[in-house]
């Protein structure tokens, strides 16, 4: 890499490829998997445990202070007063990945008081590595990434993923597919969120939405978008999406059009997840006395006020007051909905 790096950038390259390490020797026999059901059609193999233990033991080595919040362990490791938070996916797509479909990464990003700094994406069967440092750019390998110019939505190229756990609301989410395949150039879903969101980044995609992501799917690739020059929200182009599970993202011209579309879906998507017996209630900022797990999870990640999705160029309710808290007060991973 020819330009200078951030140290904490550094190492979380390094905890990358020691994931992708294991993720790629794994890949060789995946008759050998163990693989087993957190819930239906939401798998874990001793791999995402193993790539996810190299990360912790990489970062935590150079940085034992700092917090930890990852997929399979939740924020059991690290320190827990930290202004430091690594967010951890080590291996979305895990559903590709033990089927040999070679569409999966590992994905590490890092708070610092609220706010993304540093983000690592790591394709290892393609060997592309995604990263980006707040206010310096995102790159694949490299190459310096924007995203896409296109400005009509007929020409637009979008991703999206599926809904598959157990209380989707799949006839509503086929309502929005339908409402954007029509409009747009093609639809497409790999199966892997951090991928999507770098793709957007690149310039691959024009546009992005999904719904269900949790905060370490999209963590990451939220800041190699808004360092590629595109914007990331809400269904209602508000930035605090880390833990609404639902997340539009684009260039500029397309995102817009994406949240006008989707716009009015929103408040039903939240229904659901209020409805499900394994999910918290979304309350709304403006009738609740006391921040939700979601709005403070998102506001001490620092996405909950970002400027850029609330400046898109698209019709928007009143925007919720965002509700800022400090990390020790963040509610521990069992009470959380995902």
């Amino acid at each position: 890499m020819s330009q200078a790096l951030h140290p904490m950038l550094n190492i979380a390259i390094k905890a990358a490829r020691a994931a992708g390490s294991i993720i790629n020797r794994a890949s060789l026999d995946l008759d050998l998997l163990t693989v087993s059901s957190k819930a239906p059609n939401d798998f874990v193999t001793e791999v995402d445990q193993a790539a996810e233990r190299a990360i912790i033991e990489v970062l935590l080595a150079a940085y034992p202070g700092h917090g930890i919040l990852a997929e399979e362990s939740g924020s059991e490791h690290g320190a827990k007063d930290s202004d430091y938070l690594w967010i951890i996916d080590p291996l979305d797509g895990t559903t590709n990945f033990i089927h040999g479909f070679p569409v999966y990464a590992v994905s590490i990003a890092l708070a610092f008081r609220g706010q993304v700094q540093q983000a690592v994406v790591y394709d290892p069967s393609r060997n592309d590595l995604f990263y980006a440092s707040k206010g310096r750019g995102a790159f694949l390998n490299d190459k310096r990434l924007r995203v896409s110019k296109r400005i009509r939505m007929s020409e637009a190229l979008i991703g999206t993923g599926f809904p598959f756990r157990k209380g989707d609301n799949f006839k509503r989410y086929v309502q929005m597919f339908e409402a954007v395949m029509q409009s747009c150039a093609g639809l497409r879903r790999p199966g892997a969120a951090a991928l999507d969101l770098c793709y957007v980044a690149a310039g691959y995609y024009d546009g992005f939405f999904e719904t269900g992501l949790s905060p370490w799917d999209i963590a990451a690739g939220s800041l190699m978008i808004t360092e590629a020059g595109g914007l990331i929200g809400n269904f209602t182009g508000e930035a605090d999406f880390l833990y609404q599970r639902e997340v539009v993202a684009g260039n500029p011209k397309i995102y817009g059009q994406l949240v006008q579309t989707l716009a009015p879906y929103t408040r039903v998507i939240k229904a659901d997840a209020a409805a499900r017996s394994d999910a918290a209630p979304v309350e709304s900022a403006a009738t609740s006395t006391a921040p939700s797990p979601e709005s403070a999870l998102s506001a001490a990640l620092g996405l909950s006020d970002e400027p850029t999705a609330a400046d898109a160029p698209a019709a928007a309710p009143e925007k919720k007051k965002a509700v800022r808290i400090r990390k020790a007060d963040m509610p521990p991973k069992d009470d959380a909905p995902f």
